[in-house]
């Protein structure tokens, strides 16, 4: 098993949020807010997909050597269960659900008779013998094959969770849309995957490499720009936040001059410049470097690295705003005349008092971060250009807009998934907002 930079910091992140959870569960200032968020239909269906993801994303963290193949080679454990969609790789560009390629080429024929059109794609439908006859009833068959196999696994999930709970499926309202949800996206994924084994469903790019397989491993390079940035800025933002506005004085001064110096630095410039030294250290250091996916990891960690640093002065400023009123309070004055220390009332009275802005800042600039990957790959300063991700797809698919014919399918692929990412972490974030709001628990 090889562990990379990346995939350390995960598991540690996923750590952290199972011992939080652990140690909070006993509290009910903060249960309510997510029994709140239970009830919710919306929040619900966010989060289900947002699991869904994170499931993907994780496993496509779990890396290894295979036994067979080149040594330097590591693939993950998604990749081995993609083995399908990553071997089978075409010429050049294919349409979704095409058994030809997307342009025509000099066709060489047995009785040497050379011709000019459509050559016949070397996996995708090769099982069919008529084409025109047979693709449309294969593709409905193969796609009810599919569906049927997700209901079984649907209704098996549910049938465990009733024997384990004794509660019915339909108990009340929640429970209701999750298995709806559940029932549609895992329907929807094993309706993809059977017909992923026999054609490309969402086209093939211009190396032939197939669209669906580059979308779903740009997860992982989205949900790691939204966590892994966040678990960098975090320390920072609650940190100085908290001391600028407790201690004041120098300290705030200090505090305040750092981050105002920080946002006076244009992030695309400091990014850029930040980028290109890992890049010189890089080409230098070759010998520590020996894989493509150490590489890339690796630019990938300090890109994260860098957005962390440019990204916690909005938070830091929210907390130190909050923290000038919360020292006000008349429990923390009480506090400070019976002597109590003052990194006891910071960690008992500050820091439980601002965690709903910590929660509620996390996960609104999640879906931020995943678009600021997308643009900063567009504009060739973000990951590697051979790690997947969504910005470099959107990047390539710049060109092949521009081609005639079209080649449109890598930029609705990238669009789809993207979408579906951020839009599941929007609505969540906003039912977040509003259980955690205090002046909405106020009333």
């Amino acid at each position: 098993m090889i562990i990379l930079w990346t995939d350390a910091l995960i598991y540690f992140l996923v750590l952290a949020v199972i011992i939080l959870t652990c140690s909070l569960r006993q509290q009910e200032h903060f249960l309510r807010p997510w029994k709140l968020i239970s009830h919710s239909r919306t929040a619900m269906v966010s989060l289900v997909f947002l699991l869904f993801f994170i499931f993907i994303g994780l496993l496509d963290s779990v890396h290894y050597k295979p036994s067979k193949g080149n040594a330097q080679d590591i693939i993950s454990v998604l990749d081995y269960w993609a083995t399908p969609l990553r071997e089978h790789q075409e010429k050049s560009y294919s349409a979704p659900f095409a058994t030809h390629l997307y342009s025509k080429e000099l066709i060489s024929s047995p009785n040497k008779e050379n011709r000019w059109g459509y050559r016949r794609l070397q996996y995708a439908g090769s099982h069919l013998q008529n084409v025109e006859a047979d693709k449309a009833s294969d593709i409905l068959s193969k796609a009810f094959v599919g569906l049927i196999k997700g209901t079984g696994l649907v209704i098996f999930f549910f049938c465990a969770y009733h024997w384990l709970t004794q509660i019915p499926f339909f108990s009340r309202p929640p429970v209701n849309i999750v298995f709806i949800t559940l029932f549609c996206l895992i329907g929807l994924t094993t309706l993809l995957l059977e017909l992923s084994a026999y054609y490309h469903v969402m086209g093939t790019d211009k190396v032939g490499e197939d669209v669906f397989y580059q979308a779903i491993k740009s997860i992982r390079t989205g949900l790691v720009i939204g966590s892994l940035t966040t678990l960098i800025m975090l320390p920072l933002a609650i940190l100085f936040g908290i001391f600028a506005g407790f201690f004041r004085g120098w300290v705030d001064d200090v505090i305040q001059y750092i981050y105002t110096t920080l946002n006076s630095i244009p992030g695309v410039l400091l990014i850029a410049a930040s980028i290109l030294m890992v890049q010189v250290y890089m080409a230098n250091h070759q010998e520590q470097f020996t894989s493509l996916v150490v590489r890339a990891d690796m630019r990938l960690l300090f890109l994260c690295l860098i957005l962390g640093v440019t990204s916690w002065t909005g938070l830091c400023r929210m907390l130190r705003a909050e923290t000038l009123k919360l020292r006000e309070m008349e429990y923390v004055q009480a506090a400070k005349a019976l002597g109590v220390p003052r990194y006891q009332i910071l960690y008992r009275h500050i820091l439980p008092n601002v965690m709903h802005i910590v929660l509620i800042s996390v996960v609104l600039d999640f879906s931020a971060l995943v678009l600021a990957e997308a643009v900063l790959s567009y504009v060739n300063i973000g990951v590697d250009p051979t790690t997947y991700s969504w910005g470099n797809m959107i990047n390539g698919a710049r060109l092949e807009m521009a081609r005639e014919p079209i080649v449109w399918w890598s930029l609705a692929a990238s669009f789809i998934f993207m979408f579906g990412l951020v839009l599941s972490a929007n609505l969540f974030a906003d039912s977040v907002r509003d259980a955690f709001d205090p002046r909405r628990a106020a009333e």
